[in-house]
């Protein structure tokens, strides 16, 4: 339950109340110090009701010292029927329990009895102070079953119980505020206000059916609490670290894990242990069940904040825009990077191209040298075989010539016999046509050794210049072939 600041109660020095007419809360209270650690045990009171109709007659089995608040369970007659049973089992002895408050609402005729009223003023309004505070706090009745929970925690519509008048109370709070300054504080607590179902003996009631199966899961709920709040005021659970606590079995119930802040934590809790005045074992189950609740300790604390929900909710809108403007900024920058990256990236995809263009000119522009060098070469290689080839033929089929022999006496020329008509077949051309033209040539011994040593010197000449020019052929075949090698790597590599 969220309690709105403006309608806290007094709130000491500098608060003013703005009520036109006086509220219920209207106390002055100074403001207990929000930062303290109100660690406390729970608070137990017991509260006994009048006899019912189907009991009177019976003994009131119950007594109460309104000065030490202590409660005494009397040992009951051996002519009561009620409570018979339990006399024949074991033996029945006095008890006596001390609590926070103890409320004899038995017989309105005696001076201390307890009315709707006085339980709600020593009880539910000091918790409901505490939930104006800021602290959790929850109130629970419980007991056997027509032990006057439901009557102390509801009522009638004469006597109301807890819960009407604690509504009633906290929606009659007047607002109150700081005129010295205008800091807002906000408080958030929550109350439970709870009427537990009551345990019995499924044997006493002699239920059957839906109903017994409903007393039996009440049973089950009720055990589990016990359970807990056992393991609760177990001193262990008192001591610093883990070592030494016991797991309190929170999960055996939805009852137990409901109630598990009110019981063992952030709250502030109270039970109001309802009996009845003629039965002694419930009576004395419900006071044990009391006694040992009384020894749980809880650590509330105050559920505040210093910003108010417009506050908060200004804050929450602020931040909500804030991240809006930075969601677009960062958008805005990723679109930006992105614009950036992508100029950039075209940018060296266009210088790599202009490079890859410039390359596959260079490389066509070698290409064209090198076939032109290649085809320069391939044409004087082949002029060089050609010139070879023919010097070659000329020096392995020399031409032979041989000079004839002539005679003159006078016009005529005369030879002797085969001589003649051999030096005649053996005539070059020329010495025909000199013929022809009427031309003689005289030959002599000694003209002819002239003739033979100056055709060897000749032909040595000539195998000396042959033998330069294959020198040179050679040379050049192995250019052709380095430059045919070099060029034909460097084509291959480019276009690559």
């Amino acid at each position: 339950m969220a309690i709105v600041p403006r309608l806290m109660p007094g709130m000491g020095m500098g608060v003013v109340s703005t009520a036109s007419t006086p509220s219920l809360r209207s106390r002055r209270d100074s403001v207990v110090s929000t930062a303290r650690d109100a660690a406390g045990n729970v608070r137990v009171v017991v509260r006994v009701r009048g006899f019912l109709p189907r009991g009177e007659g019976a003994k009131c089995l119950i007594d109460m010292d309104p000065i030490t608040q202590a409660t005494t369970l009397l040992v009951p007659n051996n002519t009561d029927p009620t409570n018979s049973r339990s006399k024949m089992r074991r033996v029945i002895e006095e008890k006596s329990f001390t609590f926070d408050n103890s409320f004899w609402s038995h017989n309105q005729s005696d001076e201390h009895y307890a009315h709707q009223e006085d339980v709600y003023n020593s009880l539910g309004e000091e918790f409901l102070d505490h939930n104006f505070e800021g602290y959790h706090t929850c109130i629970f009745a419980y007991g056997q079953t027509g032990s006057g929970k439901s009557y102390t925690m509801m009522g009638t519509e004469d006597q109301p119980g807890l819960i009407p008048r604690t509504c009633e109370d906290l929606f009659s709070s007047r607002s109150h505020h700081d005129m010295e300054t205008d800091e807002t504080t906000e408080r958030t607590a929550r109350i439970r206000l709870v009427d537990l179902a009551g345990s019995e003996r499924a044997k006493a009631t002699e239920a059957t059916g839906a109903r017994l199966r409903e007393g039996s899961n009440i049973n089950k709920s009720l055990t589990t609490l016990g359970r807990v709040i056992a393991a609760l005021a177990d001193p262990k659970q008192q001591r610093t670290g883990k070592r030494n606590k016991d797991v309190v079995p929170y999960r055996d119930s939805i009852l137990t894990w409901l109630l598990k802040d009110s019981l063992g934590g952030n709250s502030k809790t109270a039970m109001i242990a309802c009996i009845s005045p003629s039965d002694y074992d419930e009576t004395l189950s419900t006071l044990r069940y009391a006694d040992q609740a009384k020894r749980i300790r809880t650590r509330a604390v105050v559920n505040q904040d210093h910003v108010s929900a417009a506050e908060r909710d200004a804050q929450i809108a602020a931040m909500a825009e804030e991240i809006r403007i930075l969601q677009l900024q960062v958008s805005n920058s990723d679109s930006t990077k992105k614009e950036t990256e992508t100029k950039a990236q075209d940018e060296r995809l266009e210088q790599y191209q202009n490079k890859i263009a410039l390359m596959q000119r260079m490389m066509e522009d070698r290409t064209m040298i090198s076939e032109g060098k290649i085809r320069s070469l391939t044409t004087e290689n082949d002029a060089l075989r050609l010139h070879l080839k023919l010097a070659l033929e000329s020096l392995k089929n020399p031409i032979k010539v041989e000079p004839a022999r002539t005679i003159s006496v006078g016009s005529f020329t005369f030879g002797n016999g085969d001589e003649l008509g051999q030096h005649k077949e053996n005539r070059t051309i020329d010495e025909a046509i000199n013929e022809e033209e009427g031309y003689e040539y005289e030959f002599s011994d000694e003209d002819e050794a002239i003739d033979v040593g100056a055709r060897e010197e000749r032909a040595s000449e000539m195998q000396g210049f042959m033998g330069d020019l294959l020198k040179d052929l050679n040379m050049f075949r192995k250019k052709i072939c380095d430059d045919k090698g070099r060029f034909g790597r460097e084509i291959t590599v480019n276009v690559v």
